[in-house]
């Protein structure tokens, strides 16, 4: 990451240039300042740490527009303070941000700010502070044309064939062309979707409404189940039934939490009891299979 000056700092030093040089008749006019985004929301993930803010800098100024810059700093939690020293994370024309390559349980700081066309730069947004950590939610898995070793899911994989959930078995996340993912993540030009990619599964979208927590899948419907890709859309729920030969279906659900350009984050439940449609939020097992 590059660091530099504290925008403000930037800020004041420019608009001290422009007075000094303002009265002179061929001196350009100062750069164009466009406000920074009104709210900065973001999802823990596993060493990386999604970002979301308003559109409003855009779409009440799209003639100046050209991209919004994200930075990072340090966090103390202790002091509820962020570090005075921010580092340019990357630029996007999208209201979304994908900060990825993070160590796990390390706080940061985030903001961002909106760069005109003519390069002038505004404020910054209210700071954000998050913390990467591992969790059974907030499932981060790639389009398969950009990280084709990450585009593919599978809600439990029988790795010893003993019929129990064991410690690694759920929620892996690996290769979309993997015959063993229950489903993979492709895009085209019209979004994200899910796509089953093992033999046996089949999905269909849960309800007719977003849902407002993962907890709202309580039962796998009975029925309308079938091999179609469906797009992905954020707090939209999805089932996938599985027929593993064994007689019995088993069913997994997910909740998306947030779409990126190349990226879907989701949350998963899964039901361990073959034939039982009740899904329950995943209890991982600890270092006893229990």
């Amino acid at each position: 990451m590059r660091s530099l000056i504290a925008p403000p700092l930037l800020l004041l030093a420019t608009m001290g240039l422009a007075t000094a040089c303002y009265d002179h008749a061929t001196t350009a006019p100062p750069p164009t300042q466009l406000p920074a985004p009104a709210t900065l929301t973001s999802i823990s993930l596993n060493g990386a740490v999604h970002l979301q803010w308003s559109d409003e800098p855009y779409l009440s100024n799209p003639n100046d527009f050209s991209h919004y810059q994200v930075y990072s700093t340090t966090y103390s939690l202790d002091n509820n303070l962020c570090g005075s020293t921010w580092s340019v994370e990357g630029t996007t024309v999208s209201p979304t941000f994908l900060v990825d390559a993070l160590t796990n349980g390390i706080p940061l700081c985030f903001s961002v700010s909106t760069i005109a066309r003519d390069g002038g730069e505004g404020p910054l947004s209210g700071a954000r502070n998050d913390t990467p950590r591992p969790d059974a939610r907030n499932v981060l898995v790639y389009s398969e044309d950009v990280d084709a070793l990450e585009s593919g899911f599978r809600f439990w994989l029988d790795a010893n064939s003993n019929g129990q959930v064991d410690v690694g078995e759920l929620g892996l996340v690996g290769a979309g062309a993997n015959p063993a993912m229950d489903f993979f993540v492709s895009r085209d030009s019209t979004g994200i979707y899910f796509v089953p990619e093992r033999t046996g599964v089949t999905m269909q979208v849960y309800g007719t409404a977003p849902l407002a927590d993962l907890t709202d899948i309580d039962v796998a419907p009975a029925g309308n189940y079938n091999r179609n890709a469906y797009q992905a859309v954020p707090m939209w729920g999805y089932v996938f039934q599985m027929n593993d030969g064994t007689g019995f279906y088993k069913y997994g659900g997910i909740r998306v939490s947030a779409v990126g350009s190349d990226y879907v984050i989701f949350d998963w439940s899964y039901q361990t009891d073959p034939g039982n449609p009740e899904l329950l939020v995943v209890h991982r097992p600890n270092g006893h299979g229990e």
